[in-house]
């Protein structure tokens, strides 16, 4: 394979920590972003001389594009980006403030955006790169009780699925990363959670709070495994413009894009009334 120069926002843990530790394994270098020292000193320790640290906040927009171009300057040209740094808010849609959404957004959808669009300008006068994003399963189908999440992942496919078509006649690949339920700590101090007080959704959401507490170190999925399916992602020629992670959200998505796929035919003569006789077509 290869040798190629990454770069991986959030490899403090979980996925982003498995995607950067099964591409070092591969050969090849990656800057991975962090928050603190300590973080940074344990990174770089994976893999001294191609494991390189960079402390980010990538809610700050003016110093995502900084540290892309110094990673550019000191490790040498990116061949991959990863947007992976995000996090969960669980939360009745009621219960939910406009500030923890907005945080939400801020982090999931807009520290993203801010990643590649730092990376795009470097590869676009390379005409080429692989620019990936880590949505979630949640990004093609929704759970009560996520809707802020869900709707962060939903609008992230969206700039994704937009952003491919704008960029391939450059030779730049863009990939959707959908992970299922994977074992990380996602789930546990990872996700924030709102607060409760609307006993009319007890019956609901209780025992989908604790069947997800429940579940928590004992997912499905296996990072590690997930890290070397990437890997083999972005040694592709041509990469999918989605990559599903899980059999569970296999599953999950499957029957949320059937439901979907029910409701337009159910309602497709209702959907066509609505035009002038005489339009013009998109």
């Amino acid at each position: 394979m290869q040798h190629q120069n990454w770069l991986i926002t959030g490899v403090s843990t979980g996925l982003g920590r498995a995607f950067a530790q099964a591409a070092l394994a591969a050969g090849h270098t990656v800057t991975g972003t962090v928050r603190n020292h300590d973080d940074l000193r344990a990174f770089e320790a994976l893999k001294p001389g191609h494991a390189h640290g960079r402390i980010l906040d990538v809610t700050d927009t003016g110093a995502v594009p900084a540290a892309v171009d110094e990673t550019e300057r000191t490790t040498g040209a990116l061949d991959v980006v990863i947007a992976n740094a995000g996090y969960g808010l669980e939360g009745i849609f009621e219960e939910t403030s406009l500030a923890d959404v907005r945080r939400q957004f801020d982090v999931n959808v807009f520290g993203a955006m801010a990643t590649l669009q730092a990376a795009l300008p470097h590869m676009r006068r390379r005409r080429r790169g692989h620019l990936m994003a880590v949505t979630s399963m949640a990004g093609l189908m929704a759970v009560p009780g996520m809707s802020a999440y869900c709707g962060s992942k939903f609008a992230l496919e969206g700039v994704l699925e937009a952003l491919g078509k704008e960029v391939a006649p450059f030779g730049i690949h863009v990939t959707a990363i959908e992970p299922g339920s994977f074992r990380t700590d996602w789930a546990g101090r990872s996700m924030t959670r709102a607060g409760r007080a609307i006993t009319d959704y007890d019956e609901l959401f209780t025992p989908i709070r604790q069947a997800r507490r429940k579940a928590s170190g004992n997912q499905l999925g296996n990072p590690a495994k997930a890290g070397e399916a990437v890997v083999r992602l972005a040694s592709l020629e041509r990469p999918p413009a989605h990559l599903v992670l899980g059999s569970d959200a296999l599953r999950l998505i499957g029957a949320a894009r059937r439901a979907v796929d029910d409701d337009i035919r159910t309602w497709e003569t209702l959907s066509r009334s609505t035009d002038f006789p005489e339009g013009a077509q998109l």
